[in-house]
């Protein structure tokens, strides 16, 4: 029996080591985090649903079918009747403005963000912390004192009166982000060309530059959407319908005793499409150009 017994297989367990740290564990599925997505979805896709499909209707279908129903019989009138009322000139407007404040943006706050990066001197840091007190002021707080020194250098009613506040105030957020992208070139590489003779001009050109390029692809996005959907200076700094954007146009849909809604969406529709395209095209430079800096 003693023999049997030690001709017999030991069966020995093994240990299962434990997971590492990092590994993600099988569970339950969060069910309520997919109710509170599709809720979210649904907040975010009928606005979107609504303006598209409003566009492609009649005035008397929009008054007499529901706001959720796909139109019976979809027109592009709406669309075609925005060339007659002056759209074409609204939209060039405002890419001038866009582009315009984007160019003028960069052209300062990419030589400032450098020198406050590179210039340890107590004078380029208080101009840092004055730049940064921008961010607290509104708009709407000083633009009287804006719309007096516009009319003073007889820029009123022209498009470069919308630029040059739009720029001002667009400046301060472009100077943060931009010197934290410049914070995460490492110190060498700005050692190795000055060993190697080269000018802060060089250095500005052949490093700073191409570097960057995430911080100011960033900047220019953000700046540009805010110069696009830009309404108190263009509302309070021009009148004439010449000088009229995008966010003033709108207005033509209204009038004393009623709005047109379907003419209304088909131009929204057509006015954030470029905004639509600009944001497909360097959102991922928009996410790690905000981001960059704040993990030191």
């Amino acid at each position: 029996m003693s023999l049997d017994l030690a001709r017999r297989p030991v069966h020995r367990t093994r240990s299962v080591p434990p997971p590492p740290p990092g590994a993600r564990r099988r569970g339950r599925p969060n069910f309520l985090a997919g109710i509170a997505a599709t809720v979210w979805l649904l907040i975010v896709a009928v606005p979107v649903y609504f303006v598209v499909i409003t566009g492609f209707r009649t005035p008397d279908q929009y008054i007499e079918q529901g706001p959720l129903d796909l139109p019976t019989n979809p027109t592009l009138d709406n669309f075609t009747s925005l060339w007659d009322l002056g759209f074409t000139s609204y939209l060039t407007n405002s890419l001038i403005v866009a582009f315009g404040t984007v160019a003028l943006v960069l052209a300062v706050a990419l030589p400032a963000a450098y020198a406050i990066v590179r210039n340890p001197n107590r004078t380029v840091r208080s101009m840092f912390n004055v730049f940064l007190l921008g961010l607290a002021v509104p708009a709407q707080a000083v633009i009287v004192p804006i719309y007096l020194i516009i009319t003073r250098l007889q820029m009123y009613d022209t498009l470069l009166a919308i630029v040059l506040p739009t720029a001002a105030f667009s400046l301060p957020i472009a100077i943060v982000v931009l010197t934290s992208t410049l914070r995460d070139i490492p110190n060498e590489l700005y050692e190795a060309m000055t060993v190697d003779g080269a000018t802060a001009a060089r250095v500005f050109g052949r490093l700073v530059l191409p570097l960057s390029r995430p911080g100011l692809v960033s900047v220019g996005i953000f700046v540009g959407l805010g110069a696009w959907n830009g309404f108190l200076f263009p509302l309070v700094l021009t009148q004439s319908d010449e000088q009229r954007v995008l966010t003033l146009g709108l207005w033509n849909f209204q009038s004393q005793f009623g709005t047109n809604v379907p003419g209304l969406m088909a131009a929204v529709v057509l006015s954030a499409l470029p905004v639509l395209a600009l944001y497909l095209f360097g959102r991922r430079h928009l996410l790690s150009g905000l981001a960059a800096g704040f993990g030191k």
